[in-house]
């Protein structure tokens, strides 16, 4: 019996420059990036992040050898390696160098970095012809990045869940195309409609998060994906309770009652010029552990679940290879569709 003929390619200068099926990706998220997860959404033609932190100390792995288990049960298709190069701890940059050149030996050619200056990471990425997509929230963000050598942008908008940015996707579109890069749409996609009207807009991708928790393959608790099912638009807040900025999360009862503000004490340092990164420091020791928490062990903790507006469009829990073949198809029929 014949094979049936693989899908078309969704050209755009993202999937042709990554050499994949379907400009999607699957958004490295702590701690919801098990290595199932990632490899399913390589596996579907689209491309999965990894988020090592996730990888490591949630999901248990070597690094190297979790790599080797995605590249295993993805085919051998590409993946995405997050590198976070906020300025901390040398001991924390040290391990992210690490990390970094161990991916490029297992072959990774793609990383999506954040939180400060990619250039460490476009240097080591551009010896191997890798490929170097930045996060940003606005332009002053970008202009850094391209400087630094990044080849596309990564747009996170203010439907984003994590760290949202503060403008919609059309504004963050318009603030940053004359940049003449891929641009990534991050944030508020849920549906296959959607996904096939960001392209239509000029996106060259699409990352998503909050759909992909609500999968089969995710490693997240079922209450977690249940609550994504559940919600509309309106029950996502923003709290500062997290990490000292505002975080996207889903309105919970233990959300109603902490509150999503910072005591009068904490808002006070995090102004302070020498005390803000401290108590950052200190809001993500606690918020690894609670968001770690939440995730795995469901709503017995009553803790956070991150979250983005998309789930206004999230009504079932299904397989990776599903949401990636309905949002393709929905591309393709609105590409393929009579103008006029």
């Amino acid at each position: 019996m014949n094979e049936p003929a693989p899908s078309p390619r969704i050209s755009t200068p993202f999937s042709d420059r990554l050499e994949i099926d379907v400009p999607l990706l699957c958004g490295a998220m702590y701690p919801c990036s098990n290595p199932e997860l990632v490899a399913a959404a390589s596996a579907a033609g689209a491309i999965g992040v990894i988020q090592p932190h996730s990888l490591v100390y949630v999901y248990g792995h070597d690094f190297r050898a979790g790599l080797r288990l995605i590249r295993e049960l993805s085919g051998g298709r590409p993946v995405g390696l997050n590198v976070l190069v906020e300025k901390a701890a040398k001991a924390y940059e040290n391990r992210m160098r690490h990390w970094v050149d161990i991916a490029i030996e297992e072959g990774v050619r793609f990383f999506v970095t954040a939180l400060g200056d990619p250039e460490w990471v476009v240097n080591r990425a551009k010896e191997v012809g890798g490929v170097v997509y930045h996060d940003v929230t606005e332009r002053r963000f970008a202009e850094r990045a391209l400087e630094r050598g990044a080849e596309g942008l990564i747009c996170v908008n203010s439907r984003a869940g994590g760290h949202a940015g503060g403008k919609s996707p059309a504004e963050l579109y318009e603030e940053l195309v004359d940049f003449g890069v891929p641009l990534i749409c991050a944030g508020g996609i849920g549906t296959a409609a959607e996904y096939a009207q960001a392209l239509q807009s000029g996106y060259a991708g699409v990352q998503m998060g909050t759909r992909f928790i609500a999968s089969r393959e995710c490693g997240s608790h079922p209450d977690y994906k249940a609550a994504i099912v559940k919600a509309k638009a309106a029950d996502i807040v923003l709290t500062d309770r997290i990490s000292g900025v505002p975080v996207a999360v889903i309105k919970t009862p233990y959300i109603e009652k902490v509150g999503t503000k910072a005591g009068w004490l904490g808002r006070r340092l995090l102004k302070g010029r020498r005390t803000k990164h401290m108590m950052r420091a200190l809001y993500m020791l606690q918020s690894v552990w609670q968001l770690k928490r939440a995730s795995l062990q469901g709503m017995n903790y009553k803790d956070y679940f991150q979250a983005g507006k998309s789930v206004e469009g999230i009504e079932a829990v299904e397989s990776v290879a599903e949401i990636v073949e309905r949002f393709a198809s929905a591309a393709r029929a609105l590409d393929s569709a009579p103008v006029g």
